[in-house]
């Protein structure tokens, strides 16, 4: 008989382990609490006491239960946990994509808020496919997700509502919640938290700070009209044109993607074009980022030739040359506060599932009154 790891020879029970531990094909497969019962020498019912703390269990049982455990580098059933209510569920945010910084600092927000509560947050992308995003918040669900956080714009249309609808009230059943998180709000009664920023509001006060400068022609590289982000930005912008009686030129309404290469490429299409502007509102940071470079390109200063102001007011907007005048949008304030009202809706007695937080503009060194 060979001895085992102390130099004792094994057990009968350990040998019934090791044996149990093997599947049908004879492969090494996960231990379960049988395998640490049966090491441990006590009950099944007694390793869940043990482990779950929720019944004595004297000191020499519990020892030798953890040592099985150990020995066995046995892993808790988490999904039986969460189905028996001893663990907290996690927090899944569900995004477009995890590359870009802002939705960066939405996710470093839901993580700060969730891990201060004791909980597991996990981030899923789903590049735009809308099946995959059907398929996550399944997921989540099945995993017993304390929330499902989705974030960024929508098209604001029948097929949208529905999906929410749906995702709202299968989350509920499951005893979880839906945050949606600049995404437009839905319609009538559901159980969904609703947590956006002022979209209107900050376009609004970038075109304005363009037009008190003396800009009259302003060409504004807004986003998808048909994504709700980029609608109510473009909004917050004609609105600064009627306050100011500025007339509207189709030429200077220039939408596309919100990337630094759709910036690059209107601005320097916008230029060859022979369009007149003194003046540049971009979408986000990003495609002001692009748009820099497309003027340095054209051999055009800014603030000298051009003004420029972006959206977001991401990190590297202040450590542009010039820096960069901007909206900013409080993204880690909409993560932490996404998931403060999710974990909290089921311990409030009534309160408001739907926060609009402000934006601000930042004003730096990129616009200037126009040359005469």
């Amino acid at each position: 008989m060979t001895a085992n790891g102390n130099g004792s020879p094994p057990t009968p029970a350990s040998q019934a382990s090791k044996r149990r531990r093997k599947n049908q094909a004879g492969e090494e497969r996960p231990s379960t609490i049988r395998d640490v019962a049966e090491r441990a020498g006590v009950s099944v019912a007694t390793v869940s006491r043990a482990l779950a703390g929720n019944y004595p269990v004297s000191a020499a049982t519990r020892e030798r239960i953890m040592a099985a455990v150990e020995s066995l580098h046995y892993v808790v059933n988490v999904h039986a946990k969460a189905l028996s209510g001893r663990v907290a569920g996690p927090v899944a945010l569900v995004l477009r994509d995890i590359t870009g910084p802002s939705l960066a600092h939405v996710a470093a927000g839901v993580e700060q808020e969730a891990a201060l509560r004791g909980r597991l947050s996990l981030v899923c992308a789903t590049h735009g496919d809308t099946a995959r995003e059907d398929d996550l918040v399944q997921l989540m669900r099945e995993q017993h997700a304390a929330a499902v956080v989705l974030v960024g714009g929508a098209v604001q249309d029948e097929v949208y509502f529905q999906r929410m609808t749906e995702y709202a009230r299968a989350l509920d059943a499951a005893g979880s919640r839906l945050v949606l998180v600049g995404r437009p709000p839905l319609p009538g009664h559901h159980p969904v938290t609703v947590v956006d920023y002022d979209n209107r509001g900050g376009a609004f006060q970038a075109a304005d700070h363009l037009f008190v400068q003396g800009h009259r022609r302003v060409l504004f590289l807004g986003g998808d009209p048909q994504l709700s982000t980029g609608a109510q930005r473009r909004e917050g912008h004609l609105h600064a044109l009627r306050a100011h009686g500025v007339e509207y030129a189709e030429e200077l309404d220039v939408p596309g993607p919100y990337t630094r290469v759709s910036g690059y490429q209107r601005t320097r299409d916008a230029l060859k074009a022979g369009v007149d502007f003194t003046g540049v509102l971009a979408g986000t940071d990003m495609v002001a980022l692009g748009a820099l470079a497309a003027l340095r390109d054209a051999g055009l200063n800014v603030p000298r030739d051009i003004s420029l102001v972006g959206f977001d007011d991401v990190p590297f907007a202040a450590d542009l040359t010039p820096s960069l005048t901007s909206v900013r949008v409080p993204y880690e304030d909409l993560g932490r506060t996404a998931v403060r009202l999710a974990l909290e809706h089921s311990e409030r007695i009534s309160g408001d599932d739907h926060v609009v937080l402000s934006t601000q503009l930042v004003i730096r060194q990129s616009v200037r009154r126009p040359r005469p």
